[in-house]
C-alpha cells in the first residue's frame, strides 16, 4: 500500500507543469501558444526568458530528484528508486493537471539520476555543456546525452566505474527514457538535418543552423 501511494505521488510530483503555470501566473502567457507549444525549459527560456528557464529548469529537475529520493527518506529499499523517478519523468510528460500533455523530459529524467547517482549526472552534465557550446542547440545535445546514457549505464557497471554492479531496472529505466527522449526530438531531428533547427544565441553552431534566439 505504501508503495502504491509512493508511486501516485511520483507521478503527480512529475505531472506539476512547472512552465505552463509559471507562464500563466507571472507573465500571463500560455507557452503552448508560443515558440515550439512545450511547456519545458527549452521553450520558457524562448518565451519567458532566462530567469524563468532556469527556474522552471530547477523545479523540473527537482521533481524527478525528488520522486527518486522519497522512497529512501521513508525506508523503502525493496524495489529500486529508479521505478519513482521513471513515473516522475511520465508524470512530467503526461501531466494530469495539463490534459495529459507535457514536456520532453530531459529536465526531469536529470532529476532522476541526480537523485539515483550525481556522479552519472556530472559526466552527462559536461556532455551536454560540450555540445551545446559546439552546436548551439538544445535538442541535439539533449539527444547526444540521451544516447550517451543508454551506452554508459551499459558500459559503467561492467567496469564497476561509478556503479558497483547492475540495478537492472535502472539500466531498463535509462534504456527506456533515452530511447522516449530521442523519439520525444523526432522533429527536431528532421530540423536538424534539413539545417533549420531553432538554435539559442550561445556557442559555435557548427551546423549551421537557422537563428531563433
Amino acid at each position: 500500500m505504501t508503495t502504491t501511494l509512493l508511486l501516485i505521488i511520483a507521478y503527480l510530483l512529475g505531472s506539476i507543469p512547472s512552465g505552463l503555470w509559471i507562464g500563466k501566473v507571472f507573465f500571463h502567457k500560455n507557452l503552448q501558444d508560443y515558440g515550439s507549444g512545450n511547456i519545458g525549459t527549452t521553450n520558457t527560456f524562448r518565451i519567458l526568458g532566462t530567469k524563468a528557464g532556469i527556474v522552471v529548469f530547477i523545479l523540473d529537475c527537482l521533481k524527478g530528484t525528488l520522486a527518486t529520493i522519497l522512497p529512501s527518506l521513508l525506508g523503502i529499499h525493496t524495489i529500486s528508486p529508479a521505478l519513482f523517478g521513471l513515473i516522475a519523468v511520465l508524470g512530467h510528460t503526461f501531466s494530469i493537471f495539463n490534459h495529459f500533455k507535457g514536456g520532453k523530459a530531459v529536465a526531469t529524467a536529470a532529476g532522476l539520476f541526480l537523485g539515483y547517482s550525481p556522479w552519472f549526472v556530472v559526466i552527462l552534465g559536461i556532455l551536454f555543456l560540450l555540445t551545446f557550446y559546439l552546436t548551439s542547440m538544445v535538442s541535439f545535445s539533449s539527444i547526444v546525452c540521451a544516447a550517451t546514457a543508454a551506452i554508459l549505464i551499459l558500459v559503467l557497471p561492467f567496469f564497476h566505474i561509478i556503479f558497483v554492479s547492475y540495478d537492472w531496472l535502472f539500466t531498463i529505466t535509462i534504456l527506456f527514457i533515452a530511447s522516449f527522449i530521442i523519439i520525444r526530438h523526432r522533429e527536431n531531428i528532421v530540423r536538424i538535418r534539413n539545417k533549420t533547427e531553432n538554435i539559442f544565441n550561445f556557442g559555435l553552431n557548427l551546423t549551421h543552423q537557422k537563428h531563433n534566439i
